[in-house]
């Protein structure tokens, strides 16, 4: 008995010691994280004092072209988040902005060529517009515009607009490619039709092939389903259930009653959801009545950026966008880099911000712009529709980027995604 209550004894002691050991451990582990991040902090404040002591960096040539870029974004309503993890941003694109223009300054100062940008915010009360035609009439040529598809076609209406060269960093509306198409409208984000080939390119890969498509109540939920069911017959996909999601309870709280008896009954091997304002989506995970994963506005995203991308230089970018803002760079604020580093790219390349040749810069094969993708992106001629690969990212990994190995195209593997130039309506 004596010895085996010594045992115990040195077992407790053995485990107790592991425990504290473990404890320490992490504790230790934990605090150096944060030093590593407090030096992180120190470092940044050196960098700035080091930027402010050398003051203004000067211009290399005399200045012969000056150009001004207008962003111009819309006061919004913002609705109730369904979670409080949500951040309600009303800074998209600024920073993004912000960064392309010191890179586009950064060539600029050798050449002679200088970039400014004004911001403007339409109130709730101002009328689009009207305030629209007040800087057309102050000669401003380049606008990079956050609005909706709606807001976008007012634009179209106005008169002049042909004289200026409009980006658009948000509306992912397929009718602003198509029918819709303008010469001088460019469109950063990928289309719907791009993001849902995207997207299915990878479920083909995987043999996920028999699909329960949820579509939400909204507008813009409704045309990325149609975008889906597209994809779905392009790739010989087979959708087992389509269902709209229609419930108005609060899913915080009945999630999993109402879930898995929505889900329940075919047999399917993925489960794909359009709910662009995450209405429901997230709450679907683990709540089905199959487990299944989930693809689409939710899950397994197609996207132009995510915080989890590193690769082909991206970690660079995070981390200066990080420095400069305090957070994470979204979708916008990367389309907003980009069209004003495609503005920079082409003058640079021609010499001149003349408004029909850079338009026509832009529209031709000459042009390339390197946007941390691992190819140079350009616009399709034919509706203005930056070509880029598109990312598969999980809320915090990368898992794939489209188009997949295998899907080749005579001009550009990249028109692989979308709508090619014998299916588009656009007609310039």
């Amino acid at each position: 008995m004596k010895v085996m209550r010594a045992k115990f004894f040195f077992i407790i002691s053995f485990c107790l010691t592991l425990i504290s050991v473990s404890l320490v451990f992490n504790v230790e582990t934990r605090e150096l994280s944060i030093q590593q991040l407090e030096e992180r902090k120190k470092l940044d404040s050196e960098r700035k004092k080091r930027i402010d002591k050398k003051g203004k960096k000067s211009f290399q040539k005399e200045i012969t072209i000056s150009t001004e870029v207008v962003f111009l974004s819309k006061e919004r309503e913002v609705p109730p988040v369904l979670s409080n993890l949500d951040p309600i941003l009303e800074d998209e694109g600024f920073y993004g902005i912000k960064l392309a223009i010191e890179d586009n300054l950064t060539t600029g100062r050798f050449l002679g060529h200088d970039y400014k940008v004004e911001f403007h915010r339409i109130l709730l009360e101002e009328n689009l517009e009207t305030e629209f035609i007040k800087l057309l009439k102050k000669g401003k040529k380049f606008f990079v515009v956050d609005l909706n598809e709606d807001e976008l076609l007012s634009l179209m209406k106005i008169q002049g607009i042909e004289d200026v060269l409009v980006f658009n960093v948000r509306a992912k509306n397929d009718s602003l490619r198509n029918e819709n198409c303008r010469k001088n409208f460019f469109h950063i984000p990928p289309s719907y039709s791009i993001l849902s080939d995207a997207l299915t390119q990878y479920l083909v890969k995987k043999k996920w092939k028999k699909w329960f498509l949820v579509t939400g109540p909204d507008k813009n939920d409704k045309i990325y389903s149609e975008a889906l069911k597209n994809s779905a017959k392009k790739f010989n996909i087979k959708i087992k259930e389509d269902k709209i999601w229609d419930f108005s309870a609060d899913l915080r709280r009945t999630a999993g009653k109402e879930v898995p008896i929505f889900t329940k009954g075919s047999n399917y091997d993925v489960l794909v959801v359009a709910d662009e304002d995450g209405e429901f989506g997230e709450y679907l995970a683990y709540r089905t009545w199959d487990p299944r994963p989930i693809a689409g506005t939710q899950g397994l995203k197609p996207t132009s950026w995510h915080r989890t991308h590193e690769q082909w230089g991206a970690t660079q970018m995070q981390n200066r966008f990080r420095r400069e803002s305090g957070r994470w760079m979204t979708e916008v604020d990367y389309h907003a880099w980009t069209a004003v580093r495609a503005i920079g790219e082409t003058i640079t390349r021609t010499q001149t911000n003349d408004v029909k040749e850079v338009q026509k810069y832009l529209l031709g094969e000459k042009f390339g712009l390197g946007a941390y993708k691992g190819v140079k992106v350009s616009f399709r001629s034919w509706n203005g529709q930056l070509r880029q690969p598109v990312l598969l990212a999980a809320p915090r990994s990368m898992v794939s980027v489209s188009p997949q190995e295998g899907y080749i195209h005579p001009l550009s593997e990249l028109d692989t995604l979308g709508k090619d130039r014998p299916e588009s309506a656009c007609k310039f």
